[in-house]
């Protein structure tokens, strides 16, 4: 009782201020406190159904009033995640020099707009045999010795291992990537005629979700079931944005192999559950993060692939209770958190243990993250690549890396007319880990995410560029992890 009278005067006090509001992410130590706040506050926005988290729409004056309250156990903003993949021209002059440009010459709108509406899923592509006609192009998976991987341990992957990339979602329709999508099974199946079904307008596994076939996005207004990659284009991605980031993400860990089409991921056969809360502009908040992790881990992925996280460019950015708690219920589950380390300021890679910005969640010390930096061709530190010898575990694959983008596309440059622009960033790194941790756990079913993560770090080829600077001292080497 005393708790509920508690709260009941908080909300009386709180109602009279008219400052502007924002939204903040509040965990009450219980549900019934929850509850109560829900009935008597109008700040109330909904409940996360996690961990005792809701969201609240509050002044800054209120939540300072909110976070001292004894039912209150965390409060904090909802904050700013972004890919880590920046095609954003930086420099003032040259912004403005292609902003005039663009209205001069009236080019606005001639460059590729906005994808349509997300399309209907399919459960199956077209098929196909032979060669990756492609592969040549992707220097990272000879580098990193994925055929010799394949060879050597008889498997390009577990059709039963599934790789949630949580993003800007996945086309889904790409003749590389359609075999490959997870789907449902209780979502999917055939109708009474035997053909094969997608949706119904049902939740037929009563997840809470209907018809989530392939996944689902999370940064739609209220959701939807079709977690497409929404990328933009040409002149308008050098203003910032999203150019397909989840499908490049996604054709690194998983791309189908010996379909006669475009590439292969370094782990083919594999599963991959499109995930999306990061939006067409490449941002979304800690709500969408930890309700696609939760999606995800209660779902069937034991493996989660993060290309994304805090920046250090200012702001208010903070560690978030949240999006941790979020992490710890991975673990629990014993599923392993793949997370890129970082692309530094403006473009300038900095030290995450020194930092007083590091980049998160890649920062975060849970147990069941790999951190990753980016490599280039010579085994460098791609110039953008944050590193940390305590909070960065492998170097991966990270600079002018060819994948899959929207639309059955292959590049590994942009051609932006005033700018080509590569497919660089700790984004890129971070797939090829998790595609090599699905690869080492379709050969060893039994693994958990520790056995999963020492196998990665334990197997690293070591090299001047990550001494003393991760964990593991070295890059990823999937010829000599399948081989342990």
């Amino acid at each position: 009782m005393r708790s509920i009278l508690l709260i009941s005067a908080l909300v009386y006090s709180m109602s009279g201020f008219a400052a502007e509001k924002s939204e903040w992410l509040v965990k009450f130590n219980n549900k019934q406190s929850i509850q109560t706040f829900s009935q008597q506050s109008s700040s109330f926005v909904k409940d996360l159904n996690f961990a005792n988290w809701v969201k609240v729409s509050l002044t800054d004056q209120q939540a300072q009033q909110l976070k001292n309250h004894s039912n209150v156990v965390s409060l904090e903003k909802n904050q700013i995640f972004k890919i880590q993949t920046d095609f954003e021209i930086h420099d003032p002059a040259t912004r403005k020099m292609i902003a005039d440009r663009i209205v001069a010459d009236g080019l606005g709108g001639l460059f590729g707009p906005e994808a349509e509406d997300n399309p209907d899923i399919p459960l199956q592509g077209s098929g196909g045999s032979g060669s990756d006609p492609e592969f040549g192009n992707q220097w990272g998976m000879a580098d990193i010795g994925v055929k010799e991987a394949w060879a050597n341990s008889g498997t390009k992957g577990d059709r039963e291992v599934v790789v949630a990339v949580i993003d800007t979602g996945v086309d889904y329709t790409h003749e590389d990537l359609v075999d490959n999508m997870w789907h449902n099974p209780g979502e999917t199946g055939t109708d009474a005629n035997g053909r094969p079904k997608a949706t119904n307008g049902i939740d037929d596994d009563n997840n809470g979700f209907i018809d989530d076939v392939v996944g689902w996005d999370f940064a739609t207004e209220g959701g939807d079931n079709k977690p497409y990659d929404l990328a933009k284009r040409g002149f308008e991605l050098l203003f910032g944005g999203n150019p397909g980031h989840g499908t490049h993400c996604a054709g690194n860990v998983a791309a189908r192999a010996d379909n006669g089409k475009g590439i292969a991921g370094v782990a083919p056969n594999v599963k991959i559950m499109a995930m999306r809360f990061l939006t067409e502009n490449g941002q979304g908040t800690t709500e969408g993060a930890i309700n696609s992790i939760k999606y995800a881990v209660d779902n069937g992925a034991q493996i989660l692939s993060n290309s994304w996280g805090s920046e250090g460019d200012g702001g208010d950015q903070q560690a978030s209770q949240a999006l941790q708690d979020a992490i710890q219920y991975a673990l629990d589950k014993n599923v392993l958190f793949v997370a890129a380390a970082g692309n530094g300021h403006q473009g300038v890679g900095y030290d995450n243990d020194t930092d007083d910005r590091p980049a998160y969640p890649a920062s975060y010390d849970h147990e069941n993250i790999i951190s990753v930096a980016a490599l280039d061709v010579n085994d460098a530190l791609g110039s953008f690549s944050n590193w940390g010898r305590k909070t960065v575990d492998i170097g991966a694959p990270g600079v002018k890396v060819f994948s899959t983008v929207p639309g059955n596309g292959y590049e590994d440059t942009l051609n932006l007319i005033i700018a080509q622009p590569t497919w660089d960033g700790t984004s890129m790194a971070t797939p090829h880990v998790a595609g090599a941790a699905a690869l080492y756990l379709s050969k060893h079913p039994e693994a958990d995410w520790r056995d999963l993560k020492n196998a990665v770090l334990n197997s690293v080829t070591p090299i001047n560029a990550m001494s003393g600077k991760s964990t593991s001292g070295g890059k990823l080497n999937v010829k000599k992890l399948m081989e342990m």
